[in-house]
Parts: structure tokens; C-alpha cells; sequence
């Protein structure tokens, strides 16, 4: 025994020598890549890392309104630690991370405080007063949104401040107008799976309280009283918006001019359904989102129309600091353009980020930096943290990371040789601009593909190509037409400009539908989990932000990140928030639906489970279920019974035979033998998944961990029937059949597409 303890404890030293030799080198390899990125300027931006880890932390964890003294407490404390640890810069950087953690934790507890608001708890049908502060035309009727003076006798504790709706008839109210009309209300909907987009969240932060549609005739008003002036300036500003959204489209023509509009105006609502498809499949939806590929095209088409004339002449040329006086009006340029394009969340991440950029060519500082990058980060985040969970901040900035860290490898100087005639200089410059193109639109597609892939569970494989063949048209043609159309329009010379403007969308258009049919030109892929987006944004981070050899940090969790993405969890059920619809796996191993889901959901749904059919091809088939009056069933693959309740009649039945009961209803105590999933369950827990686990189920809801979050608040009517509360008012009346627009349709459907969150591969 004692020679076996000896062999042992020498076994045992032998394995430890070479790892005491490898700590010092695994040391000095940190050590020299943490003092080389602080040379490169490289560490500042961890801070606005450490400002995002702390609004997701607030966010994700936070179980109630938190009180905002607590996290500038931890701040100022971080902060006071400093003078003591500047002989200990590992440390010193640990408590700046804190401290810039702590006061991302108290900008989201901020901003959640400011946009507070009342929330409809309940489907409401009554009568509706308010103001029409914003319009979106559409290729039928409008979509509105109103700040509310009253609705259906609610009290101003409990009516929502803002609520949009649609509205489907003429003639159509303008902005500014108080309007008057019955209108059906919803609660903004939750997602429509457990980690699907919450369009709850985002209508929480922009004050909308609820969604839904104004039936029959809307009557327009005279003010009560006079409106606050920002509304007012507000409204004239849509107005106008809506003025020359027209006036292009009339110009250019179709669904070219519709485009076009869109591009100078950020409305979007005229573009048709097969035009959207076209552009997405292309990968170039990005283009009709105004963002940060629009707002630095703007702004160097103004920079280099000031520099060019100011260089005409040459006392200014010999004198003055034209780039910088051309920086100047391009700053005040690219900000008019941002608000008279809608001022969005995504437009006004690009402006910060576009007039940092041209700050620093005013400050003799490079403009394309991380730091830079950065800064406009944190500029962003603090004034609306909630950016941070959604797609649009994500593939921004995730894009601009990639470019950035690229620079060196897509130098549009590859091509030209130094010595070279004119010929071989022109045709350097002509492959440099071909390279170039491809290689940014490469490493944009590379560093926002998790997020796209995350947020929308597609991938456009041709997207390369769409994007080497329009984004030329864009930057010559397109945006400097949009330039010079604004310019000329208060002159009433813009006709012809929005004119060759249509012809140039027009043929990027062309290349859309060309593209869009390819074989496979959108791959539908299983939606991963968040421990693989975070694994892989990690890993980007470790491959962006570093100038060093630590950059190599990047593989173990692209790596791991990238397994766990290979090996989505696949749902066998999926339960609407309502209880009225569910999808089930069927004996073929695809999605079946049970119940009414609605089109929205159903898409949803499929997307999720890497399903590229349209939502119409997600019904019962012949074998695999069967509906009727009283409800629905169907089997899943292992051949238990899921039943659908429509009626209470068909309760004694369905709860002796199935392994699964759904019903919008409440089902009776004495239904014990199945999984009950009724009224109460979807109340408190939302959309449900359920994946079967042997002789039980594994299941996920939309509400999983029961906190409190200000965008999900509880009824406050209690229990009662599932019906909607009609108003006993004059004029007050339920909508006919197929008047009134799902809150589906009417809200994420037709706001979150790829689009809304653009990959920006020339920002």
C-alpha cells in the first residue's frame, strides 16, 4: 500500500509540473494581450459591455419596480475605490466594470419608471376620443396611433394614454385631427411562444397601451382643448411625411415608387406583401429600413457635395478647414433627415453612431473606431435601454463590431498596385469597389447572423449576392436621388428626380424577384435558446473588441455556442395565450393545427420548429385529428389524445380519454386525469409548449418564472367570462364578423420583420 501511495503522489506531481510551468505563460499571454489592447485603445469599450450586462440583469432578473438608489449607491461606491487602485490597473478595471454595470441596472430602472402607463387589461369595445398624433398609410386604409382623451368610460387610472389601431375604410383621418369613433381594443399581445418576440415589451416603452381596430364611421372633432405644442409640431411632421410619401410614389410609380417613398420618409405601409418577400429573400430588406446604411450615405453625399463646392473656390479651398465645415452641415443634414424619416429606434442608434463618427473629424480624431463604436453604445443604451433585447441594437452594432475589426482585411486599396498606368488604376479601383462590396457584405452577414437567425429562425443564402448587386444602385443612384429630391422639393423640382430615383429601385427590385426564385432562397432554421445566443455574442465580443492575440479567446465559446444552436429543443405542443388554437406533432413529424390559431401565431410556430410551410399548411389532415362543434382532437406521435375544448358539453368526454386537455375556458375540478391547460393556467403562465418526456411532458410557458413585469400586468377585473367588455354607451356596438383585426395581425405581424432590425453592412 505505501509503494502504491508513493507511485501515486509522484503520478500526481508529475501532472502538476507542467501545469505550474504553463500558469506563467498563460500569465504573461494575458498580461501582453490586456497591455496591448490598452496601447490600441481596446479596453474602453468593455465598459459599454458592462453597461449592457447590467440593464440585462435588470431586465432578466429583476422581480419588480427595483428602487433606483440602490444600483447609483453600488455605482458611486465602484467609483470611490478608484483613486485607491490605480497602482492595480487589473483591479481598477474590475471596479470600472461594476461601476458601469450598476449604472446600466439604474438606466433601465429609469426609463421603465418614465414610460409607465396604464394597460388594458381585457378585449373593450366602446367609444373612442383622441388625437391622431401618427398615420401610416397602407395599400388599404391606415394604421393610427391616438393619444386617448377617453375610451369606453375608463377611468384615467386605468385608460391607456396611446393605442393604435387600424382602420380599413375612407376617408382617412389626418394627423393632428381629433377623431371619434367605436373602437375594439386588446391588451398589446405577449409572445406567441415561450422565448418568442414580445410585442408587449416593445408597445410598453413606446406608451401604447393597447391595439385592435375603430369600427364604422369615424367622425372628426374639434379639440377640447388646445394641444401641447410638441404634439402639435409632432403631428404637422407626420403630416408632411405623408405629403411627400405620395408625392414619390406617385412620381416613381408601383410598388418602385413605394419603395422609393419609403426610403426618404421611413413609411413602409404601401409596400405590398410579394415586395417585402422579394426583398428579404434578396437579403436587402435592410435598405427600406431607415438605419445606419441610409444615414451614413446621406451624410456623405451631403459632406462631399459641401467639400466639392467649397473646393470650387479657392480662397475657401486655401483658407478654411473645408472638411471639417463639411462635416458640419452634414451633421445637420443627416439629423434632419432622421427626423422627417419618422425619428425610430433604429434611425436614432445610426444617427448617434453617424455623428460621433463625424465629430471626430472635427476633433482631428479617426472616425471608424471601436472607441467610437463604443461611445455611441452607451449614448444609446442610456437613453433607451430596452434596445439591448431586441434584433435592431443587436445586428447594428454587432455589424459594426465586424467592419471595424475587419478593416484591414477589406481595404478597398487591394487591387490598386502602386506604379500602375491609368488603365490598371482604373481597373484596380473597379475590382477594389467589387472586393470591397463583397467582403463588407461577407463579415456584416457573418457578425449579424446569430441575432437574425435568433430573433427571425431564417437564413438567406443568396443574400451575398442581393446585396453585391444593389447596394452599387444605392449608394450611386438611389440615395443621392433622395438627397437631391429633398433639396428640390420645397421648389416643387423634384418630380424628375423621384422619377430616376424609381428607375434605379426599380431594377434593385428586379434582382429582388429574380433572387427570391432561387431554389432555397430563405432557409427556415429551429429556433435556439438564449444560452446559445449569449455564448455566441460572447464569442463576438472576444472577436471584435480585442486588438490582441486574445481575440483567440473567441473559438471555445463560438464553438460551444454553436453546438447548442446545432441542438434546438423541439416542441411537440404549442397552446395559444387565448386557449382557442394549438398546433401537434403528428405521426409524420411535422405540425398540425387544432382550434383557430391565428395566422401570426401559426407562422410563429412553425418558424420555430424550423417548418418552412406557410401558415395556411398548418391544418388537421385527413387521419391525424378532427374538429366539430364541441371542439377538436388529435394524437401526438406516441399515440396519446389531445383534445381541444370548445364547449363545457364536451369536458366529461375529452377529460376520461385525453392525456392532454386544452380549453380557453375553466375546466371543472373534477377533470383530473389529463394535463389541464384552461383559462387559469394561460392566465397566469401565457403561451404554453410541452414536449413529451416519456410517459409525462417537459413544458414551457411565456410567463415561466412568475415574475412581475410592468409590461404583463394582472387583470384587475378578475375572474369572469372570457367575452369582451362592450361599452353601454350610445353608438356602441360588437364589430361584425372579420372587422376587426386580430391583435396578432394588427401588431408583431406586421412590425417585426427582418427589416426593422437592418445587418447595416456599410455602417
Amino acid at each position: 500500500m505505501r509503494r502504491i501511495g508513493v507511485r501515486l503522489a509522484g503520478g500526481a506531481v508529475a501532472l502538476a509540473a507542467p501545469r505550474a510551468r504553463a500558469r506563467p505563460v498563460i500569465r504573461t499571454w494575458v498580461a501582453e494581450g490586456i497591455a496591448r489592447d490598452a496601447e490600441q485603445r481596446r479596453l474602453f469599450p468593455w465598459l459599454a459591455v458592462a453597461f449592457g450586462v447590467g440593464i440585462l440583469v435588470h431586465f432578466v432578473a429583476a422581480d419588480g419596480p427595483p428602487l433606483l438608489a440602490a444600483p447609483l449607491i453600488g455605482a458611486a461606491l465602484a467609483l470611490a475605490l478608484i483613486p485607491a487602485l490605480r497602482a492595480r490597473p487589473a483591479a481598477l478595471a474590475l471596479a470600472l466594470g461594476v461601476a458601469a454595470a450598476f449604472l446600466g441596472f439604474a438606466a433601465a430602472t429609469w426609463r421603465v419608471s418614465q414610460v409607465a402607463a396604464p394597460i388594458l387589461t381585457r378585449t373593450t369595445i366602446g367609444p373612442l376620443v383622441g388625437m391622431v398624433e401618427a398615420l401610416d398609410e397602407r395599400e388599404v386604409g391606415a394604421r393610427l396611433v391616438i393619444r386617448v382623451e377617453s375610451f369606453a368610460g375608463l377611468a384615467p387610472e386605468v385608460r391607456p394614454v396611446r393605442v393604435r389601431v387600424s382602420f380599413r375604410k375612407t376617408p382617412i383621418p389626418r394627423p393632428g385631427d381629433v377623431v371619434a369613433a367605436t373602437a375594439r381594443l386588446l391588451p398589446p399581445p405577449e409572445a406567441a411562444r415561450p422565448g418568442g418576440y414580445d410585442f408587449a415589451r416593445d408597445a410598453y416603452f413606446q406608451g401604447i397601451g393597447a391595439v385592435g381596430s375603430l369600427v364604422g364611421a369615424v367622425a372628426v372633432r374639434p379639440p377640447s382643448e388646445p394641444s401641447p405644442l410638441r404634439l402639435r409640431l409632432a403631428a404637422t411632421l407626420d403630416e408632411a411625411r405623408n405629403g411627400l410619401t405620395r408625392r414619390i410614389a406617385e412620381a416613381a410609380g408601383g410598388q418602385a415608387g413605394a419603395v422609393a417613398a419609403a426610403l426618404v420618409t421611413g413609411k413602409r405601409g404601401l409596400i405590398g406583401p410579394a415586395t417585402n418577400d422579394a426583398l428579404r429573400a434578396a437579403g436587402i430588406y435592410h435598405v427600406v429600413s431607415i438605419s445606419g446604411l441610409h444615414m451614413v450615405l446621406a451624410a456623405g453625399v451631403v459632406f462631399w457635395l459641401v467639400r466639392a463646392a467649397l473646393a470650387l473656390v479657392p480662397y475657401c479651398a486655401l483658407l478654411w478647414p473645408i472638411k471639417k465645415i463639411a462635416a458640419g452641415f452634414a451633421m445637420l443634414g443627416v439629423t434632419a433627415y432622421c427626423a422627417f424619416s419618422g425619428w425610430d429606434i433604429a434611425a436614432e442608434r445610426s444617427l448617434i453612431m453617424t455623428l460621433i463618427m463625424l465629430g471626430a473629424i472635427l476633433v482631428d480624431r479617426p472616425a471608424l473606431s471601436m472607441r467610437n463604436l463604443a461611445l455611441a453604445a452607451l449614448i444609446a443604451l442610456a437613453r433607451e435601454p430596452e434596445g439591448l433585447l431586441g434584433p435592431s441594437f443587436q445586428m447594428s452594432f454587432g455589424a459594426v463590431a465586424g467592419l471595424i475589426a475587419c478593416a484591414r482585411l477589406i481595404d478597398g486599396r487591394l487591387f490598386v498596385r502602386p506604379g500602375a498606368g491609368r488603365i490598371g488604376r482604373l481597373v484596380g479601383t473597379g475590382l477594389s469597389a467589387v472586393a470591397g462590396t463583397l467582403a463588407t457584405t461577407l463579415v456584416a452577414q457573418i457578425a449579424t447572423a446569430p441575432f437574425a437567425t435568433y430573433h427571425f429562425q431564417t437564413v438567406q443564402p443568396f443574400g451575398l449576392v442581393g446585396n453585391a448587386l444593389t447596394l452599387p444602385l444605392v449608394s450611386l443612384v438611389v440615395m443621392p436621388s433622395a438627397v437631391i429630391g429633398i433639396l428640390a422639393y420645397p421648389f416643387a423640382l423634384d418630380r424628375p428626380i423621384w422619377w430616376l430615383m424609381g428607375q434605379a429601385v426599380g431594377g434593385m427590385l428586379a434582382v429582388s424577384h429574380w433572387i427570391a426564385g432561387f431554389e432555397r432562397a430563405i432557409v427556415v432554421v429551429p429556433a435556439f435558446g438564449t444560452a446559445a445566443l449569449i455564448l455566441l455574442t460572447l464569442g463576438l465580443l472576444l472577436a471584435t473588441l480585442p486588438a490582441s492575440r486574445l481575440r483567440w479567446l473567441a473559438v471555445p465559446p463560438l464553438l460551444f455556442g454553436l453546438v447548442l444552436a446545432a441542438r434546438p429543443d423541439r416542441y411537440d405542443l404549442y397552446v395559444d395565450r387565448q386557449g382557442g388554437g394549438a398546433a401537434v406533432r403528428g405521426p409524420d413529424g411535422r405540425l398540425a393545427a387544432l382550434g383557430s390559431p391565428s395566422g401570426f401565431v401559426l407562422e410563429q410556430w412553425l418558424k420555430a420548429d424550423g417548418d418552412g410551410r406557410q401558415p395556411g399548411a398548418l391544418i388537421v389532415r385527413s387521419g391525424s385529428g378532427r374538429c366539430d362543434r364541441l371542439g377538436c382532437t388529435a394524437r401526438l406521435p406516441d399515440g396519446r389524445a389531445v383534445a381541444l375544448v370548445r364547449d363545457r358539453r364536451a369536458f366529461p368526454e375529452d377529460c376520461a380519454r385525453a392525456a392532454i386537455l386544452i380549453t380557453g375556458l375553466t375546466a371543472p375540478p373534477t377533470c383530473t386525469g389529463p394535463l389541464v391547460i384552461d383559462r387559469r393556467v394561460l392566465a397566469a403562465r401565457g403561451a404554453v409548449a410541452l414536449r413529451a418526456d416519456g410517459e409525462g411532458f417537459t413544458a414551457r410557458y411565456t410567463r415561466a418564472d412568475g415574475r412581475a413585469v410592468p409590461w404583463q400586468p394582472r387583470s384587475v377585473h378578475g375572474p369572469g367570462p372570457p367575452q369582451p367588455i362592450i361599452a353601454a354607451s350610445e353608438g356602441a356596438h360588437a364589430p361584425e364578423d372579420g372587422a376587426a383585426t386580430p391583435p396578432e395581425a394588427d401588431a408583431p405581424g406586421g412590425d417585426l420583420v427582418p427589416g426593422d432590425a437592418p445587418t447595416e453592412p456599410l455602417q
